[in-house]
């Protein structure tokens, strides 16, 4: 018989929003009148259209595929070259240098961020924020790898810094955050970078909310820190700057500075790495989602996001002003989608899930998923329309 990895034993049984789904899926059995009446505000997905540039960029590439002189075929497994300059482009009217062939185009942070594991040998050991984004965890735990927490809390306003007295090997940090809405500031990721140049570390960064930041003074990317191209790989995505949730387009950046001696002497490129692993195991992302990404990220591609992520930003203010109306602690909802509050009148997360489900209806992400520090915190997502963003603050007004 196989031998199986075992590991997966490790692995909570249900992913977070598995989880959600099912309570909602027999809450909605049990109770078909209200069926109808849930708003959900719980997972991070979009609700606005596509963009014009985007459509457009859509329908351009399929017409090329109807034509034997554009078809496109198999496509480099790193990206074609029109949109990894894309990428670089957009990082530089950010004002941040990145080399295109530092960029490989995926299908999602999601992925990536859970695929990059396998450049790093078991005997690692990870050093996640808590709360967290469950994949760092799951997806470390079923490798087998060695996880330490760094607590994120109300005291350091959920933006955890390092310490020296913690050796790492791998570092994952998110900013704008999932979930708690929190930004390192630009002073805070030079302590990070110092910290992995002085340990030999890696930084994975995640930066799929980095559109949502409003303030100039705060970084989009760990890359507007002198050096963190020497120990940072950066992901992000296009799924809620410009809605792909369902189209599918992420870029991870791999700088080939990143090279570091092995157990014999020799020298590993990550870049080289990363490389021959998408080569080997990814046959590329769809030629026309590689072309309409290209469009999103010019610069009339992104102002039509941006009218986008306004209306979003719009929900995240009605949500804040009812928390801030109740006295109720909350972080996120100005550079970030998420709001993260604590649960009011002591409940702890799980158990006010099912209260503003029975209640009133509406469906939010227990913070308790999310890590030890989340057991007392609450997730809202301003993902949803105007209209049922503003019903379920009305609602939760009148509960609370």
């Amino acid at each position: 018989m196989p031998k199986l990895n075992e590991n997966y034993l490790n692995v909570q049984d249900s992913y977070l929003f598995a989880e959600i789904a099912r309570r909602v899926k027999v809450y909605e059995e049990n109770n078909p009148d209200k069926a109808g009446n849930i708003i959900r505000l719980g997972i991070g997905d979009v609700t606005r259209p596509l963009t014009k540039s985007a459509i457009d960029g859509l329908h351009k590439a399929v017409d090329e595929q109807a034509v034997s002189e554009t078809f496109k075929g198999y496509g480099p497994e790193q990206g074609y070259v029109f949109v990894r300059e894309a990428v670089s482009d957009y990082y530089k009217r950010n004002g941040v240098s990145v080399d295109p062939d530092a960029v490989f185009i995926s299908d999602g942070a999601k992925s990536d961020t859970g695929n990059i594991t396998e450049l790093f040998a078991k005997d690692n050991v990870i050093l996640v924020p808590d709360p967290v984004y469950p994949v760092y965890v799951d997806t470390n735990t079923m490798d087998g790898k060695k996880i330490i927490y760094m607590n994120g809390t109300e005291e350091n306003n959920f933006l955890p810094m390092p310490d020296d007295s913690v050796k790492a090997d791998i570092i994952y940090l998110c900013s704008p955050n999932n979930p708690t809405g929190a930004c390192y500031s630009r002073e805070q990721l030079k302590a990070w970078v110092d910290y992995a140049l002085a340990n030999e570390a890696v930084i994975l960064f995640d930066s799929a909310y980095e559109a949502f930041v409003s303030e100039p003074e705060l970084p989009r990317s760990i890359y507007e820190v002198e050096g963190a191209e020497r120990c940072a790989i950066e992901f992000c995505s296009l799924s809620k700057t410009a809605g792909f949730t369902g189209t599918r387009f992420s870029y991870t950046v791999v700088p080939k500075e990143l090279v570091f001696t092995v157990s014999d002497g020799r020298q590993l490129s990550l870049h080289d790495m990363w490389n021959r692993r998408q080569s080997t195991k990814f046959n590329g992302t769809p030629y026309i989602i590689q072309y309409a990404a290209a469009q999103v990220l010019t610069e009339q591609g992104m102002k039509e996001c941006m009218g986008n992520i306004s209306y979003y930003m719009e929900n995240a203010r009605v949500i804040a002003e009812t928390l801030k109306k109740k006295n109720i602690p909350f972080t996120g909802g100005v550079n970030s989608p998420y709001i993260w509050f604590k649960c009011p009148n002591g409940m702890e997360s799980w158990e006010l899930f099912d209260y503003l489900l029975e209640n009133i209806q509406v469906v939010g992400t227990p913070g308790a998923g999310f890590g030890v520090n989340g057991k007392n915190h609450f997730r809202l997502t301003s993902f949803g329309t105007h209209e049922k963003t503003k019903e379920a603050m009305e609602r939760f007004d009148r509960l609370f």
